[in-house]
């Protein structure tokens, strides 16, 4: 493991200032100071030697109450950055009003790294690709201008959705899913201020600079998710198809939440995972089932719209076939829940 400093700032604008003392232009999987919570994903491509932070900062001395504090009211839920992905799955709130969070936490990960990996963490998560993380192939997002090794390598666990000629490494987080598909907002503080980001805009396709992952700027931190009350919250859960039951990355995936009159689709919310190089909102399937009655053969139309522009490549063409199977069965398990 390359050399680096450890610090354990005291408060917000302790690990603000630190880390903006070494901003550079580089995005903040390349930026010289780097933040670590569970420290589930950091820490291991420290090992691997595909992160080489000069300076680490730890946030769990971080003197905000907020950071670690789930709050559910009438018009949201908000959820502190340092909250551990076990405690947010768990909660009974969660689970009662907001069923597809809960599910996307419960089926990410062991027990054991549940309760050490925080939220914010999670959603900022580094793809798991396999020539990503093996320094000796070459890789855009590690190194750019280098190549992708994936495109003509083996890439059955690849994306086929938000590609680009440059990347087609995919997002393999299951939180993301639930937070695009609810319009959730994420609060980051920095040197230039607090702002807010929608969800929907915090990652970036790969398009021509795959190693810019985030619209974060490197001494930013995110402090806070939130999401609205919605009457579709209730009704929403979060399905994952994967090799094996249990701590294995999604093949597919997807979350679905709905507002329901009788079987008529007053709004959908649709995100797909494990197919996309970002966390993926499916908003022409969504349109295909507004104002429809539910059934199998509209479930397969919005199926249809989904994956209407994927690029497969060599050896995970599978992946179109088993994200719409996926979807519809996502669609037709949420319309029947009982809530």
């Amino acid at each position: 493991m390359h050399p680096f400093v450890y610090e354990r700032p005291a408060s917000l604008s302790a690990a603000v200032a630190v880390a903006s003392r070494s901003a550079t232009r580089h995005p903040p999987t390349q930026a010289p100071a780097q933040f670590i919570a569970g420290g589930t994903n950091l820490a291991d491509y420290m090992k691997l030697g595909v992160a080489r932070p000069e300076r680490l900062l730890d946030l769990n001395g971080l003197s905000e109450p907020a950071l670690r504090r789930i709050e559910t009211d009438g018009e949201g839920l908000r959820l502190g950055a340092l909250v551990r992905m076990g405690d947010a799955a768990e909660n009974a709130e969660i689970k009662r009003r907001y069923p597809v969070i809960a599910e996307s936490l419960q089926l990410a990960a062991s027990g054991q790294l549940r309760n050490m990996a925080s939220l914010a963490g999670n959603i900022l998560q580094r793809t798991r690709c396999e020539y990503f993380r093996e320094t000796s192939w070459p890789c855009n997002k590690r190194e750019p201008g280098s190549g992708c090794a994936a495109m003509d390598g083996f890439n059955r666990q690849h994306a086929v959705l938000g590609t680009s000629e440059n990347c087609i490494a995919t997002y393999h987080g299951d939180f993301a899913q639930a937070l695009i598909a609810l319009d959730a907002t994420v609060h980051v503080q920095g040197h230039n201020g607090r702002r807010k980001i929608l969800f929907a805009s915090l990652h970036r396709l790969p398009e021509d600079s795959p190693h810019i992952e985030t619209d974060l700027a490197p001494d930013e931190i995110v402090t806070a998710i939130e999401v609205p009350a919605g009457a579709w919250t209730r009704r929403s859960r979060y399905l994952k198809i994967r090799d094996r039951q249990s701590y294995a990355f999604a093949l597919a995936s997807a979350a679905v939440a709905l507002d329901l009159d009788g079987e008529t689709v007053n709004e959908a919310r649709i995100a797909l995972g494990g197919v996309a190089t970002v966390p993926w909102r499916a908003r022409a399937a969504e349109e295909i089932l507004r104002g429809k009655v539910l059934d199998e053969a509209a479930a397969a139309a919005a199926a249809e719209a989904a994956f209407a522009e994927a690029q497969p490549r060599r050896h995970n063409a599978f992946k179109i076939e088993l994200g719409k199977r996926t979807l519809i069965r996502g669609l037709l398990e949420t319309r029947d829940m009982k809530v």
